[in-house]
C-alpha cells in the first residue's frame, strides 16, 4: 500500500513539474516549433550536395566580399530633384586658368515623407424656381441637384476617409482612442464614439457582399477552420469566440482554382452547433483540429499534423533536459511527413504532387503508427507525452485524410495564421463593447483579409467599394465586386498617400 502511495505522489509530483516547465517556457521561451535541421531529414544526397555548394559559396565569398544592397525605391514616387553644385567661381582650372566642363554626375536618393493631408469637400447645390409662378401666386417648384449617394448619408465621412480609419483598426490593429489622438493633432475633433457608428454602418453596407462571399465559401471542396475567444463587455458569458472559415491560398496563385476567401463569424458561445449553422449545406472535406465540436457538421473532418506534432513540442519543453528521447523521436517521425510535402512541392502539377504523397507517406505513417501503440504502452497516460501519445492514436484516421484526395493540406495552418491577425488586433483593443460591434468586426476583418489574400491592397478595395456600393439597389448583382473580379481595375501599387495617416 506505501509502494502505491508513493507511486501516485511520484506521477503526481511529476504532472507538476511538466507543467511548470511548460509554463515557464511559453512564458520565457522561445515560441517557434521549427527544429534544428528540419529540412535536412528526407534527402540525404540532397543535403549533401547542398554542403558542397555552400562550401564552394564559402571559397568564393572569401575572396570577393559582396556588399548588401539597398532595395530600390519604386519609380511611381513623385520625386524632386535637387542639383548641388559648385560655384561658377570654382569652375575654373586652378593650373591653367581654363574653363572646367562636366563630364559626369552622381546620383543619390533619400525617402521624405508627407504627413497626411485633411481637407473638406463643399459641396454647393444651387436652386431654381420660376419668377412667373411667384407673381401669379401659382405653384412654384423648385429644382435642385440630387446629393450623390452616399455610404453614410449626411454624414461627414468620404469613402478615403471611412477606408482609413477602418484599415487603421483592423489592418494595423489601431484601437479608435489612438486614431480620436491622431485627428485631434490636425485640430479635428472625431471622437471614437462617432467613428464605431461609422463602422458599424459600414459593415451593415458590406453585409451583402459578405454574404456573396460565404455562399462562394460553401462551394468549394476544402475549408479550413478555427477559432479563438474574444471578450465582449455586454455579453453573460465572459468568453465569446471568434470563428474563421478559409478556402485556398494566402497569396494569389495561378495555379489554384480554389478562391482565396477568409470569412469570420463572431458568435457568443464555442458550440458544435455554430459550425453546423455556418457550414449548412457543405459535405466537402474540413481541415480541423482535434476540436469535438466541428463532428457535428456534414464535412469530412481532415487532421492537423502541425497540432499533433504540437503535443510533442510541449511534452518535449515539459521534460528535464536530456530526458526527451521520446517526443524527440516523435517530431522526427513527422518531420519526415512534413519533408515529403516539401519534396511534393517541386512537382510541376498538382496530380505529380499528390503522386509523391501517396508513394513515400504511407511507409512513414506505418511505422509512426506502430511506435506509438508501442510507446503508449510504457509511458504514463496523464503526463504530457502520454496525452500527446493519445491524441495522435485518438485522430488517426482523421490524421490521414490528406492521403486520399490532393485538395486536402496535411495541416490547418491555413486558418491559423488567417485567425493571427485578429489575435494581434485583441492585443491592442482588448475587447468589444458589444457583440453587435463583434459582428461588424467580423465582418470587417473578412472583406480586409480577403483583400489580402487576392493581392488588393484594403485600403483601395474599401475606397471603390464604398463609392460602389451606394449606387447599387438591394438586389444587385454585385459579383463584379468580388476580390478576383475587380483586380484588373485596382491598382495593385499603393499610392504614397493611402496609408500616410498611420
Amino acid at each position: 500500500e506505501k509502494d502505491s502511495l508513493l507511486a501516485q505522489w511520484q506521477s503526481k509530483y511529476t504532472f507538476i513539474l511538466e507543467q511548470w516547465r511548460l509554463a515557464q517556457q511559453k512564458q520565457f521561451g522561445k515560441s517557434s516549433e521549427t527544429s534544428p535541421g528540419q529540412g535536412e531529414l528526407f534527402d540525404e544526397m540532397a543535403a549533401e550536395s547542398d554542403v558542397i555548394d555552400t562550401e564552394t559559396e564559402t571559397q568564393t565569398v572569401s575572396y570577393t566580399r559582396s556588399k548588401p544592397k539597398r532595395q530600390p525605391l519604386p519609380k511611381d514616387l513623385p520625386r524632386e530633384t535637387v542639383v548641388l553644385d559648385i560655384a561658377e567661381s570654382d569652375k575654373v582650372c586652378l593650373c591653367c586658368q581654363g574653363a572646367l566642363h562636366c563630364i559626369g554626375e552622381d546620383r543619390s536618393e533619400k525617402l521624405d515623407f508627407i504627413p497626411a493631408q485633411l481637407k473638406v469637400i463643399e459641396t454647393v447645390r444651387p436652386k431654381y424656381a420660376c419668377r412667373e409662378c411667384e407673381k401669379t401666386g401659382t405653384q412654384n417648384t423648385i429644382k435642385q441637384a440630387a446629393m450623390p449617394p452616399s455610404i453614410i448619408p449626411k454624414g461627414i465621412a468620404t469613402p478615403s476617409l471611412l477606408s482609413q480609419i477602418i484599415t487603421g483598426k483592423f489592418q494595423y490593429s489601431l484601437p479608435l482612442y489612438r486614431q480620436e489622438t491622431l485627428f485631434k493633432q490636425y485640430g479635428i475633433e472625431l471622437s471614437r464614439r462617432t467613428m464605431s457608428d461609422w463602422m458599424k454602418k459600414c459593415a451593415d453596407a458590406l453585409k451583402p457582399l459578405y454574404e456573396r462571399l460565404h455562399q462562394e465559401l460553401l462551394k468549394q471542396s476544402v475549408i479550413q477552420a478555427d477559432e479563438t475567444t474574444l471578450n465582449v463587455i455586454k455579453e453573460a458569458r465572459s468568453k465569446c469566440y471568434m470563428w474563421v472559415y478559409c478556402t485556398g491560398k494566402e497569396a494569389p496563385d495561378k495555379y489554384n482554382p480554389i478562391p482565396n476567401i477568409v470569412l469570420y463569424d463572431y458568435q457568443s458561445t464555442r458550440s458544435g452547433q455554430c459550425a453546423v449553422d455556418f457550414l449548412q449545406g457543405f459535405d466537402g472535406y474540413l481541415n480541423v483540429d482535434g476540436y469535438q465540436a466541428y463532428e457535428s457538421t456534414q464535412a469530412t473532418l481532415a487532421g492537423c499534423w502541425a497540432h499533433a506534432r504540437r503535443k510533442f513540442i510541449e511534452a518535449e519543453k515539459g521534460m528535464p533536459k536530456g530526458k526527451s528521447g521520446k517526443a524527440t523521436m516523435a517530431i522526427n517521425h513527422i518531420k519526415k511527413l512534413y519533408a515529403i510535402e516539401t519534396l511534393a512541392q517541386q512537382a510541376d502539377n498538382a496530380e505529380g504532387a499528390f503522386k509523391i504523397r501517396q508513394e513515400q507517406a504511407p511507409e512513414v505513417l506505418a511505422t509512426y503508427k506502430a511506435w506509438l501503440e508501442k510507446s503508449a504502452q510504457q509511458v504514463p497516460p496523464k503526463s504530457l507525452l502520454g496525452k500527446a501519445i493519445q491524441y495522435n492514436l485518438n485522430q488517426w484516421d482523421k490524421l490521414t485524410v490528406y492521403l486520399t484526395d490532393y485538395r486536402v493540406n496535411i495541416d490547418n495552418n491555413r486558418a491559423e495564421r488567417a485567425i493571427k491577425p485578429f489575435v494581434i488586433g485583441r492585443k491592442n483593443w482588448l475587447f468589444s463593447n458589444t457583440g453587435n460591434g463583434a459582428k461588424s468586426s467580423a465582418t470587417l476583418y473578412s472583406i480586409i483579409e480577403t483583400a489580402k489574400a487576392n493581392g488588393l491592397i484594403p485600403y483601395d478595395y474599401l475606397v471603390r467599394l464604398f463609392e460602389e456600393l451606394p449606387r447599387r439597389k438591394e438586389n444587385d448583382d454585385i459579383n463584379d465586386l468580388l476580390p478576383w473580379n475587380i483586380k484588373s481595375s485596382l491598382k495593385i501599387s499603393q499610392p504614397i498617400e493611402s496609408n500616410a495617416f498611420l
